[in-house]
């Protein structure tokens, strides 16, 4: 790596080491919208919807990504890209009696949405007081 590189990338190359590996469980189906309420009855789930060319939603997604600390098994979080799958975002708010937004953090437990946020109200330490 040359010196340019190191002083141009190396902002890419820190975002890139800090970035966690988050498991994610995309939404592309409705159906999956069964999932999430029947695996709401076991475990806490969220639904992250995303607007993928907002940049204030990629500013929060990051944000997010970043602060998440909880294990596999505390939590199923479920991802929306919101412009692909308007459909599903359209029926998360009728079904789960919420109002759209976006980005948008949804938790659900026992089929009812019992925490919801918007824009940087979305933190990932809201999530440790709805596990277990």
């Amino acid at each position: 790596m040359g010196f340019f590189d190191k002083i141009f990338n190396s902002e890419k190359d820190t975002d890139k080491a800090e970035r966690k590996s988050i498991p994610w469980i995309q939404i592309r189906m409705m159906e999956t919208l069964d999932e999430v309420v029947e695996t709401s009855k076991k475990q806490t789930v969220a639904i992250l919807k995303h607007s993928t060319s907002c940049g204030i939603s990629r500013m929060v997604l990051r944000q997010f990504e970043q602060s998440y600390d909880l294990k596999d098994e505390q939590i199923k979080l479920y991802f929306l890209d919101l412009l692909a799958y308007r459909s599903i975002s359209n029926e998360i708010a009728s079904r789960f009696n919420v109002p759209h937004q976006s980005p948008q953090l949804l938790i659900i437990k026992d089929g009812k949405v019992v925490f919801d946020a918007s824009h940087s109200d979305i933190q990932a330490e809201s999530l440790n007081e709805f596990i277990g």
